[in-house]
């Protein structure tokens, strides 16, 4: 009696175990569930990638330390001598120290300059009743698309009326100017997303335009703003051409000129050339791997939505 009592409970149990079995998927041999396939071409593709990257920086690096001469017999070989002083003379003879400093002074004031002017002008563009606002879109991308070399001879003239020539500050203004259309449509983007139920409610509160900008919106577009400064920054920082035109005085010049002392009449010292691009490439190396998980969160996130 006892024993069929218990074939009765434990038959459904066994039952559903049965089930539960045949629904489950035959196991190969050796295969385990979170075990992925390889994919020989996939990491081929990628090891080209890298070595597509990576080849041109190795050749720079040894080329900073070889001799002029051995860079002329031997431009992609490894150095048969390492002359690790030839960045403490590119340092020295090109003057990087004021020019890193110059360009670090540069790329903050445009990253924070463009911050400021795109943020504001995202804001009205999407939350303020602002007429017109298809054609400042159009505005807008058409200012990003048009060369900054058909506004040289013009700017260059009306920079020297306003005695802006020959001043980082004239030199800012143009970054900001330049660098701003971009910076507003990625930060549009952000805006475009955050619920107006936010901005609602802090009007209900009594907050006006400002402090709703600034105590609602901004803390929530940050991660745009955060990459916004990091690209502007980024460019100003490598700009070549508006600075070799806009600044003449030597104490002025931005670390991306410095390259300009290694030139002597018909020759260039391709040696100290590549030592002085290693040094002032470096700064930007440790600020990007420092912050490159906001960088890419604040491009993911955007999205550039329309």
């Amino acid at each position: 009696m006892i024993r069929v009592q218990t074939d009765t409970l434990t038959a459904p149990a066994a039952s559903r175990r049965a089930a539960r079995a045949a629904a489950r998927p035959p196991r190969r041999a050796g295969f385990r569930p979170d075990h992925r396939p390889r994919r020989p071409f996939s990491v081929l593709i990628l090891v080209v990638l890298a070595f597509y990257a990576t080849g041109p920086l190795a050749v720079f690096v040894f080329n900073s330390l070889k001799s002029p001469a051995e860079i002329s017999r031997s431009p992609i070989g490894l150095p048969s001598e390492w002359r690790w002083e030839n960045f403490a003379t590119a340092f020295e003879d090109a003057n990087m120290g004021q020019g890193l400093l110059n360009s670090a002074i540069i790329a903050v004031s445009t990253a924070l300059g463009v911050c400021v002017i795109a943020s504001m002008a995202a804001y009205a563009m999407t939350r303020l009743d602002l007429p017109g606002k298809g054609a400042w879109i159009l505005y807008i991308l058409v200012s990003t698309s048009v060369p900054i070399q058909l506004f040289l001879v013009p700017l260059l003239s009306w920079w020297s009326t306003l005695g802006l020539c020959n001043t980082q500050f004239g030199l800012i203004v143009i970054y900001w100017a330049v660098y701003s259309p971009f910076a507003t449509m990625l930060l549009r983007s952000f805006l475009l997303t955050i619920p107006k139920e936010y901005e609602e409610a802090a009007r209900l509160d009594g907050a006006g335009e400002w402090r709703l900008f600034t105590r609602v919106m901004v803390p929530m577009i940050w991660p745009g703003m955060l990459t916004v400064a990091l690209v502007a920054g980024l460019q100003a920082y490598n700009e070549f051409l508006l600075a070799v035109t806009f600044i003449q005085d030597s104490q002025l010049l931005p670390v991306s000129l410095s390259l300009y002392s290694f030139q002597q009449s018909y020759a260039v010292d391709w040696s100290l050339v590549s030592a002085a691009g290693l040094i002032m490439a470096a700064p930007v190396i440790v600020v990007f791997l420092l912050l490159q998980r906001r960088f890419i969160e604040g491009y993911t996130q955007g999205g550039l939505a329309n």
